[in-house]
C-alpha cells in the first residue's frame, strides 16, 4: 500500500479547518497509509527547511507546495500517483510551508513543484485543499463517482 505523508508547518487552531482534514484523513485510510507531521512555524525559513528535509524519507517522492509550481489538473495529479506506484515508489511526501513559505533548500530537493492556484490561499485552508485533492486522485485512480 502506497504510504503518503503530508508535512506542514503550523498547527490548525480552527476547529473547521481541523474537521476538514480529520474527514478527508479518514477517507485516505482505504486508499493508502497516511501520515501527517506538523512541524512548528518559527518564521525562520531555514529552521523550518531543515525540519522539514530531516523528515523527508530515502526514496519518497516529493512534492512541494509553492507559488512558483507547476499547476496540474486533478487527473493529472491521479496520473502523477499512479504513475510513481507503477514505477515502485511506495512513498509520496507532501510538504506545504508556513505562512512565510518554504525554504529554497526544501524546494530544490523537490520532484516536483505544484501550485494549487496562482491565487493566493492561507496555509490552513491549502492543507484542506491538499488532502482532497489526494484523496480525489485516489478516487479517480479508482474509477469512483466521486470525481465527477
Amino acid at each position: 500500500m502506497l504510504r503518503v505523508t503530508l508535512i506542514c508547518c503550523g498547527k490548525l487552531k480552527e476547529k473547521f479547518y481541523i474537521d476538514a482534514c480529520a474527514e478527508y484523513e479518514k477517507r485516505l485510510q482505504r486508499y493508502c497509509s497516511f501520515e501527517l507531521l506538523e512541524l512548528p512555524e518559527t518564521g525562520d525559513l531555514k529552521k523550518e527547511g531543515e525540519a522539514i528535509l530531516s523528515r523527508i524519507p530515502a526514496g519518497a517522492y516529493v512534492i512541494a507546495l509553492c507559488i512558483e509550481g507547476r499547476l496540474k489538473s486533478s487527473e493529472e495529479l491521479a496520473a502523477l500517483v499512479r504513475e510513481q506506484s507503477n514505477r515502485g515508489v511506495s512513498r509520496i511526501v507532501l510538504l506545504i510551508g508556513s505562512s512565510f513559505g518554504l525554504d529554497e533548500k526544501v524546494k530544490q530537493r523537490a520532484d516536483l513543484r505544484l501550485s494549487a492556484s496562482p491565487m493566493t490561499f492561507p496555509h490552513h485552508l491549502a492543507r484542506v485543499m491538499v488532502l482532497e485533492q489526494v484523496y480525489r486522485a485516489f478516487t479517480i485512480n479508482e474509477g469512483s463517482k466521486y470525481h465527477k
